[in-house]
């Protein structure tokens, strides 16, 4: 039987062409002649052999050039040559292979061993074949996962990166290597104005470390426009992951909140590099180094969601990343580290921090690229804090125009629930009260907080103004809740009439009391002091404000023209 196989035969010889014509016919191959080398290259061009038996001394073009000729011509095509020859020395046998043949016979031929390896390239041109071809469908395969996962990375940013990055003070980099990695960074502005923010890094690399994304991205927005703690967002968070992931995945994660009227910083970490605030009135770094398990590890029962509260000032820098960034490689394979990035964030200026951070990682990796993810959060007064919020589904109108309600948090309510997200989402029914949810929500915490803190577990907020007093007023919250007893209620009344809306907000704690005109006036407290701001901030937000002796009830009126009546 006939094979489909094509062989060109080259030589000027007509005598020896004739007998190799005649053996690789009854070999069972199509066979085309040639007589010399141009003559050769021009019956390749016209019918595209599968092989080519070429003499390698023929006038005009010889074998060898002829060779090169067709080995350029093939391209990624295998074209099997084998050089016909009488010569023997080794030098010249072996510039048959260099010139482009894959292998050589020696004059006189010998039939079987000419058969043999004709037979074996023929296998060889039909492995190559499978293997472009495979090639070429891996190649389209990847092709097609390029664009799935561009399209899928699109959806992504989307749903987990918020405009809340394009904040003046906030400088961010996500550098992949891959179209998709494991890190990623949230941000948004809390209804209480404050900024609440977490960067998380899943395990490994690419589309596999990045499926927690999805999930996490959707507990955290879904939490914080609510206006829920952060440490109520990381227990959501670390529920959804663990319930989500595989098994052997986690999310390492720091996560701040950053309250723009008080100057602090909350914070937790879980698995991230140390982190570190900045000062900018000196040189001093506080490290915020890891003390809890990533997320999605523990169960609800063993997750530690406990945060610390450390004060700041205008200008601090706020800088995390990553391991991306410690373990940075160079050419030698040394690590960046620690140590290194450590000094660096100590004697930059702090606003040269973020700058200096980027360019020695990239100094370092000298063009080579990682996962990095870094980012750096200035702190600002209240007044530069962006207007920016997450898109919203239009809303009905309809709603209560005239409504009370009493709400009292008992001693077990007071230890363990925030009751400021349910409050607000109530409120939130009443169309005319949206447009002023963000200040509603700050006065609902402001009176909470003092409330709860300065009168049911009587804490003095003197105790704020220093940096170890700070620490310790956190302590002692977190002390005196355990064993909190009493209750705070709420009173609260809108209606909105001939185009004014009302909102009475009544606040009643169980506590002893205070010196409510001592404080009570806002322009007694300077703007450099880090307690009893509630009041100014009252002040500010409200058109009255009453106090009731002995200072355990307070009401406040919020008052303003409702434009779509």
């Amino acid at each position: 039987m006939e094979s489909s196989i094509r062989v060109l035969v080259a030589d000027d010889n007509a005598v020896d062409r004739k007998i190799l014509t005649t053996i690789v016919r009854k070999a069972g191959y199509k066979v085309t002649d040639a007589v010399d080398g141009n003559d050769a290259l021009v019956k390749y061009h016209a019918d595209k052999p599968d092989l080519v038996l070429l003499d390698a001394l023929m006038p005009g073009k010889d074998g060898f050039q002829v060779a090169e000729e067709i080995k350029e011509a093939c391209g990624d095509e295998f074209t099997p040559i084998i050089f016909l020859t009488s010569l023997t020395d080794a030098s010249e046998l072996a510039r048959c292979l260099e010139a482009g043949g894959d292998d050589f016979l020696t004059k006189p031929y010998n039939q079987i061993i000419l058969k043999a390896k004709l037979h074996a390239l023929s296998r060889m041109r039909e492995m190559h074949q499978t293997v472009q071809s495979q090639r070429d469908e891996i190649s389209k395969h990847h092709m097609q996962l390029v664009a799935d996962q561009q399209a899928a990375k699109a959806v992504f940013d989307n749903v987990a990166h918020s405009r809340q990055l394009e904040c003046d003070y906030i400088r961010h980099m996500l550098s992949p290597m891959s179209v998709f990695n494991g890190d990623v960074l949230l941000a948004s502005i809390t209804p209480a104005k404050q900024l609440c923010l977490l960067l998380g890094d899943f395990t490994g690399h690419g589309l596999a470390a990045a499926i927690g994304a999805m999930p996490l991205a959707d507990a955290f927005y879904g939490m914080t426009a609510k206006g829920f703690s952060l440490p109520e967002i990381l227990k959501e968070c670390n529920q959804k992951l663990g319930s989500v992931l595989p098994s052997g995945y986690f999310c390492c994660a720091v996560a701040v909140n950053i309250d723009f009227n008080r100057c602090t910083v909350e914070y937790w970490n879980g698995g991230v590099p140390t982190a570190y605030l900045r000062r900018s009135a000196n040189d001093q770094v506080v490290p915020l180094q890891s003390m809890n398990l990533p997320l999605g590890i523990l169960g609800p029962d063993k997750f530690k969601d406990e945060t610390l509260v450390i004060e700041g000032f205008p200008d601090d820098r706020l800088f995390f990343a990553t391991d991306g960034v410690i373990e940075a490689r160079n050419s030698s394979q040394e690590y960046f580290g620690s140590e290194r990035l450590e000094k660096i964030v100590q004697e930059s200026p702090p606003e040269q921090l973020f700058d200096a951070i980027q360019g020695a990682v990239y100094e370092y990796m000298n063009g080579r690229d990682d996962d990095i993810t870094m980012v750096e959060i200035k702190l600002v007064t209240p007044d530069e804090v962006d207007e920016l919020s997450q898109p919203s589904s239009p809303e009905s109108d309809s709603g209560p125009r005239d409504w009370k309600l009493t709400y009292e948090l008992g001693p077990d309510s007071l230890r363990a629930f925030n009751p400021l997200p349910m409050l607000q989402q109530i409120l939130m029914q009443a169309p005319y009260l949206r447009k002023k949810a963000t200040e509603i929500y700050t006065v609902l915490a402001e009176l909470y907080s003092n409330g709860l803190e300065h009168g049911v577990l009587g804490l003095d907020s003197n105790l704020k103004k220093s940096v170890e007093g700070f620490a310790e007023y956190y302590q002692a919250r977190a002390s005196a809740l355990e064993s909190v007893e009493g209750f705070v209620r709420f009173e609260i009344a809108g209606c909105c009439k001939d185009g004014i809306v009302d909102l009475l907000i009544r606040v009643i704690d169980s506590g002893k009391g205070f010196d409510f005109k001592k404080v009570a006036k806002a322009e007694t407290v300077s703007k450099n002091q880090y307690h009893g701001r509630g009041v100014r901030l009252l002040n500010d937000l409200c058109q009255a404000i009453e106090f009731v002796e002995p200072g355990n009830e307070v009401l406040v009126t919020m008052q303003w023209s409702d434009n779509s009546e």
